[in-house]
């Protein structure tokens, strides 16, 4: 090839062109000598009419195997910023700040007055109504200081002592505090009894129980969701179709009440649990007035090699303040609500025995080894964190210990005494009015109204009830030829006795419901059962209209429990 010589030295320059054409030039084998100080090789572009798109400094062209190329020496950079200027302050620096404290100091009326005015209403309904939900009840000012302080902040998977994030030393204390007050609210020895209060509710810590003790596929029994349990014990709907995960991942067969008494049929429980050989038998219910026979219980579990849960969400108050038959008695694990009876935040416990098996089981947990010691503990704890959650509610934990040290006050027990003499002066009420109870009364603080005796269904009498401003809901009730029927309606007493009521107060309390039975009679004669025509007959109703005054008036003599007025 050909080579030249320039005033500074030996120079070659390519274009793209060149190289793709002959990329062999790239492979020579020659050694140069320069004069003067190199000149690094540059790549120019060329434009489609064949003028460079780079001036050159100087005219001097060399031309290598036919390719024409250019000298240029490449030109002085340009100066580097000046790296101190990246921290000069910022004028903008405060109001930065300012701004985002702006947003971060609002209270709620003034960030968001949509939602504000939306709560204020929902207030003012709680207010204004008679509320007889008998899963709900009213919290304490301290329970909403708690929920809503800044504990809500920290992130603390684990448990006390072992967590995933750091900062965690007052949550632990918080946590560990819970745990002693749970254990002490139900007079249970921490040598014998352990505590888990992370559980966001009490169907997941049910589902956490499964999910510690049982492998999917393995079999459960429960009561019957139309006699009165809950779905999270497993329940199919008469279509088979699994309605709870519990029914899911788990085979469930139920154990049902007496159609003509709506007691549970105890010899009937015995004999299908002996054939169905469940993992775990569960006691405890939503809709069941009466008290639970624990000691039959237990000896239905030994005999099919069973452990022993309950699930006393509804009661849990008033095991607590000993006003019926406590489940710790008899039961391996029992689980509840932290928000109905026992007036705390919205979640889940689970108490779980410890130390020596202290009867034979009949059979070992297929998760597990058959030892002489209970395991429950670990596999408990895991199954809630990891396996099923995450970082516990830590505001929920400190307002469910505040509601822990009340239920061990005088004050509370005698709350409690007033919330079980109401439900008998409302079931009293009730059926000197010729209503029809299932079980024919209450030994807690609930009742279920059969409905169908008067022609009426639940739905319909509770959509005249909460257009009157009480609420109140339906629920499945078992008839006379054992086909269940949704005629009836679960009333309780804690919520509205948290508000002051009396036995006084719920005669006037059976009054109302009475006339709401009328109306819903009269409405249902004149438009039918049907939910949308049923519905029309309902607005504008001048009976609905004059209940609703009734309602409120008597409703606005109680004070709400947390606020002033």
């Amino acid at each position: 090839m050909d080579l030249f010589h320039t005033k500074s030295g030996l120079s070659l320059g390519f274009t793209k062109s060149s190289i793709a054409d002959d990329p062999i030039s790239l492979q020579m084998d020659t050694t140069f000598r320069f004069s003067a100080s190199p000149v690094p090789l540059q790549l120019f572009e060329e434009k489609d009419d064949g003028h460079r798109e780079n001036r050159i400094e100087s005219d001097e062209e060399i031309r290598i195997w036919g390719q024409s190329m250019c000298v240029k020496r490449q030109r002085d950079p340009k100066p580097l910023p000046n790296p101190c200027k990246r921290f000069a302050p910022d004028p903008g620096l405060d109001q930065r700040r300012a701004a985002v404290r702006s947003w971060g100091n609002q209270r709620l009326q003034e960030a968001d007055p949509e939602l504000s005015e939306i709560m204020s209403m929902e207030k003012q309904r709680q207010f204004l109504g008679i509320e007889l939900i008998a899963s709900e009840n009213f919290v304490c000012r301290a329970v909403m200081e708690a929920l809503g302080s800044h504990l809500t902040n920290k992130y603390s998977e684990g448990m006390p002592g072992a967590r995933y994030y750091t900062g965690n030393h007052f949550i632990d204390q918080i946590e560990s505090l819970c745990q002693d007050r749970a254990l002490a609210a139900f007079n249970l020895d921490s040598d014998k009894w352990g505590v888990n209060v992370q559980p966001y509710s009490c169907t997941s810590a049910n589902f956490a129980l499964y999910t510690a003790l049982l492998l999917p596929g393995d079999r459960m029994m429960g009561l019957d969701s139309p006699s009165g349990g809950h779905m999270s014990h497993g329940w199919y709907m008469p279509s088979g179709k699994k309605v709870s995960a519990a029914s899911i991942f788990f085979e469930s067969f139920p154990y049902k009440v007496n159609p003509q008494t709506g007691f549970i049929d105890y010899n009937k429980l015995e004999e299908k649990a002996l054939d169905y050989r469940p993992k775990i038998l569960i006691c405890g219910g939503s809709s069941y007035p009466r008290e639970w026979d624990y000691a039959r219980f237990r000896q239905i579990a030994d005999r099919c090699g069973a452990v022993l849960m309950c699930d006393m969400a509804h009661i849990s108050g008033l095991v607590a303040a000993k006003e019926c038959a406590s489940p710790f008695d008899y039961c391996d694990i029992v689980t509840s609500t932290t928000h109905k009876s026992l007036r705390g935040p919205r979640g889940g416990i689970i108490f779980y025995k410890r130390g020596a098996k202290s009867r034979k089981q009949g059979m070992c947990l297929s998760n597990g080894d058959c030892t002489d010691q209970l395991d429950f503990e670990e596999k408990i704890n895991f199954a809630v964190h990891a396996s099923l959650q995450g970082g516990p509610h830590n505001n929920h934990i400190a307002a469910l210990a505040i509601a822990l040290k009340q239920v061990t006050t005088p004050e509370y027990k005698a709350y409690m005494q007033q919330v079980k003499k109401n439900a008998q002066a409302l079931a009293s009420a009730l059926l000197k009015r010729k209503c029809k109870l299932v079980t024919g009364g209450t030994d807690n603080h609930l009742l279920l109204w059969d409905l169908t005796t008067l022609g009426l269904t639940g739905k319909c009498y509770e959509e005249v009830c909460e257009m009157c401003h009480i609420t109140l809901n339906k629920t499945t009730i078992f008839g006379d030829n054992g086909a269940i029927s949704p005629g009836g309606v679960r009333i309780g007493t804690p919520a509205m006795t948290s508000r002051g009521c009396l036995e006084s107060d719920f005669e006037t309390i059976a009054d109302f419901l009475c006339t709401a039975a009328e109306i819903t009679s009269c409405v249902q004669r004149d438009h039918g059962k049907l939910q949308k025509e049923f519905l029309k007959g309902l607005h504008n109703n001048k009976d609905v209209i004059d209940l609703r005054i009734r309602v409120e008036a008597f409703a606005a003599q109680f004070a709400m429990p947390g606020y002033d007025s």
